[in-house]
Protein backbone atom coordinates (compact mmCIF):
# COMPACT_ATOMS: atom_id res chain seq x y z
CA UNK A 1 0.00 0.00 0.00
CA UNK A 2 1.34 3.13 -0.90
CA UNK A 3 1.82 5.97 1.62
CA UNK A 4 -0.63 9.10 2.27
CA UNK A 5 0.45 12.21 -0.54
CA UNK A 6 -1.71 14.30 1.18
CA UNK A 7 -1.09 15.51 4.82
CA UNK A 8 -2.62 14.87 7.89
CA UNK A 9 -3.69 18.77 8.08
CA UNK A 10 -5.41 18.99 4.40
CA UNK A 11 -7.41 15.95 5.48
CA UNK A 12 -8.29 17.28 8.39
CA UNK A 13 -9.38 20.44 6.69
CA UNK A 14 -11.18 18.47 3.81
CA UNK A 15 -13.20 16.85 6.46
CA UNK A 16 -12.51 13.80 5.36
CA UNK A 17 -13.32 10.27 7.53
CA UNK A 18 -10.97 8.43 9.37
CA UNK A 19 -12.00 5.17 7.13
CA UNK A 20 -11.05 7.24 3.69
CA UNK A 21 -7.34 8.47 5.10
CA UNK A 22 -5.49 6.52 2.89
CA UNK A 23 -3.43 6.38 -0.32
CA UNK A 24 -5.94 8.15 -2.37
CA UNK A 25 -7.13 10.61 -0.49
CA UNK A 26 -4.91 12.92 -2.22
CA UNK A 27 -7.95 12.48 -4.65
CA UNK A 28 -11.02 12.49 -2.52
CA UNK A 29 -9.98 15.57 -1.86
CA UNK A 30 -10.31 17.48 -5.00
CA UNK A 31 -13.61 15.42 -5.53
CA UNK A 32 -15.53 15.97 -2.90
CA UNK A 33 -14.77 19.74 -3.48
CA UNK A 34 -16.12 19.20 -6.88
CA UNK A 35 -18.71 17.03 -5.87
CA UNK A 36 -20.25 19.91 -3.53
CA UNK A 37 -19.90 22.36 -5.98
CA UNK A 38 -21.74 20.83 -8.29
CA UNK A 39 -24.62 19.52 -5.66
CA UNK A 40 -23.64 16.32 -6.16
CA UNK A 41 -24.69 15.62 -9.86
CA UNK A 42 -24.05 12.41 -10.91
CA UNK A 43 -22.87 13.29 -14.30
CA UNK A 44 -20.43 15.84 -13.37
CA UNK A 45 -17.22 15.34 -11.85
CA UNK A 46 -16.73 11.66 -13.89
CA UNK A 47 -13.23 12.43 -14.50
CA UNK A 48 -12.17 13.07 -10.69
CA UNK A 49 -14.18 10.19 -9.52
CA UNK A 50 -12.84 7.52 -12.62
CA UNK A 51 -9.07 8.99 -11.03
CA UNK A 52 -10.50 8.41 -7.44
CA UNK A 53 -11.60 4.59 -8.48
CA UNK A 54 -8.96 3.30 -10.46
CA UNK A 55 -6.69 4.27 -7.45
CA UNK A 56 -8.77 2.53 -4.66
CA UNK A 57 -8.93 -0.26 -7.29
CA UNK A 58 -5.49 -0.58 -7.61
CA UNK A 59 -4.79 -0.20 -3.57
CA UNK A 60 -7.05 -3.66 -3.56
CA UNK A 61 -4.90 -5.09 -5.84
CA UNK A 62 -1.68 -4.29 -4.11
CA UNK A 63 -3.27 -5.66 -0.72
CA UNK A 64 -4.51 -8.87 -2.75
CA UNK A 65 -1.19 -9.65 -3.86
CA UNK A 66 0.22 -9.05 -0.69
CA UNK A 67 -1.79 -11.21 1.12
CA UNK A 68 -1.03 -14.10 -1.67
CA UNK A 69 2.20 -13.48 -1.35
CA UNK A 70 2.39 -14.04 2.37
CA UNK A 71 0.09 -16.91 2.09
CA UNK A 72 2.51 -18.58 -0.38
CA UNK A 73 5.61 -17.85 1.88
CA UNK A 74 3.44 -19.84 4.63
CA UNK A 75 2.96 -22.55 2.59
CA UNK A 76 -0.85 -21.93 3.49
CA UNK A 77 -1.52 -21.15 -0.59
CA UNK A 78 -4.96 -21.23 -1.89
CA UNK A 79 -3.37 -22.06 -5.46
CA UNK A 80 -3.51 -25.70 -6.44
CA UNK A 81 0.19 -27.03 -6.40
CA UNK A 82 0.36 -27.04 -10.31
CA UNK A 83 -0.68 -23.28 -10.27
CA UNK A 84 2.31 -22.35 -7.76
CA UNK A 85 5.15 -20.54 -9.30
Amino acid sequence: MSAPEATQQEMKEARLDLAFRDGCAHLLIPLNQCRRSTLYMPFKCTDERHTYEKCQYDEYIKRVKLMMRKKQEDGNSPLAPWQRA
